[in-house]
């Protein structure tokens, strides 16, 4: 019998026949048995901790990818800066659009009052002296659809001319309030200290005292009144709410991050007090000057109504035609006290109006 190992053809491979039960020898095996071990989650060598790390990091870059997704469709594309977004809550209060067409309606007449009224506030007509008596005004006539005043001008034309006077009491007066008010609630709220501790005991006396009370007083300390005194008393009463306001403020920001890391990096204590405090803390100042001007048109015209106002009777102004003309003459014909009277009331609401609307769109505390 022949043995198996000599016979022709045993023991050797076929042609086409692969050795694929043995494992090839060298580097190139080594690379291909770790390509095969290759897994869609990671190598097979890989713990079954690191596999579920890297499929959650996975899942996270998809979470964030969709998430940036979303921003970028709901996102403004120019940014919503707060002056932007205030404008925009105006807009969409209608208490805001009253306010805003009241106070736009009174600055235009005021402004174009020699173009709107149709006689001159001081000229006397002989149709209305003719029928003058001490108890006895003519009333609504022809040419004068709110009749004669005591002196027999068209009550009209001086009710035209008086809101411009009264807009330039009202500016003036909060303008110079503002000014001094900012300047001396800057001072306490960058300096601090026995400065600070100064400046508000002397707001809080002037704030014991009511404001009509504080204006008569300043008023009656003149000399002689006149429409320049009512003005400075009218400001002076709003300084301290002026002062308080932007103190407080800037006292808030003096511990904001913006703050602390200016004075950490070396930049000097004027530069930070006007360029970083004093800007962020103006905002909540300017809304209460819109109020203040409701106020300071209510103060202006009672002095007028108590005869410490202008003396000059033919100014036409609303406080003093309400004190002069109304009062004396109000059982004769109260429609002299009544057109001004509504005209100063309305106009006050309408500041009170954009002020308070004002104030709710800018404060984020306020925002409804």
């Amino acid at each position: 019998m022949t043995d198996p190992t000599t016979r022709p053809g045993v023991g050797k491979p076929r042609t086409g026949d692969t050795p694929t039960d043995q494992p090839a020898e060298g580097p190139a095996a080594d690379g291909q048995a770790g390509q095969s071990g290759d897994t869609p989650t990671g190598r097979s060598g890989d713990s079954p901790a690191q596999r579920r790390e890297r499929s959650l990091g996975r899942l996270g870059d998809r979470k964030r990818a969709r998430l940036d997704e979303l921003a970028r469709a709901t996102a403004d594309p120019g940014g919503v800066s707060l002056y932007r977004d205030a404008l925009r809550r105006l807009r969409r209060n209608p208490v805001a659009i009253v306010g805003a067409v009241i106070v736009g309606l009174f600055v235009l007449v005021a402004l174009f009052a020699p173009l709107i009224a149709p006689h001159d506030p001081v000229q006397r007509f002989d149709e209305l002296t003719r029928d003058l008596t001490v108890d006895s005004i003519p009333g609504a006539t022809a040419g004068h659809p709110f009749g004669s005043d005591p002196l027999g001008r068209d009550f009209l034309s001086r009710m035209i001319h008086g809101s411009r006077q009264t807009l330039f009491v009202g500016v003036l007066a909060t303008l110079i309030g503002l000014t001094l008010g900012v300047l001396l609630g800057a001072i306490a709220g960058a300096f601090g200290g026995w400065v600070d501790v100064v400046l508000m005991r002397l707001t809080d006396v002037m704030l014991a005292l009511p404001s009509l009370l504080l204006a008569i007083t300043l008023v009656a300390m003149a000399s002689r009144s006149s429409q320049w005194t009512v003005i400075f008393a009218v400001a002076i009463v709003s300084v301290p709410i002026f002062a308080r306001l932007l103190r407080g403020s800037m006292l808030a920001q003096r511990e904001s991050d913006h703050v602390l890391a200016a004075r950490a990096l070396g930049v000097k204590e004027r530069n930070i007090v006007l360029r970083h405090m004093l800007p962020n803390s103006l905002t909540a100042v300017i809304v209460q000057a819109t109020l203040t001007f409701a106020v300071s048109i209510l103060d202006a015209a009672a002095l007028s109504f108590l005869g410490l106002g202008d003396p000059d009777i033919n100014r036409a102004e609303w406080g003093l035609m309400l004190g002069v003309d109304g009062q004396r003459y109000f059982e004769v014909r109260p429609e002299l006290a009544y057109y001004p009277a509504l005209a100063i009331i309305v106009v006050a609401l309408g500041f009170t109006l954009l002020g308070e609307a004002m104030r709710e769109a800018i404060d984020p505390k306020n925002r409804r």
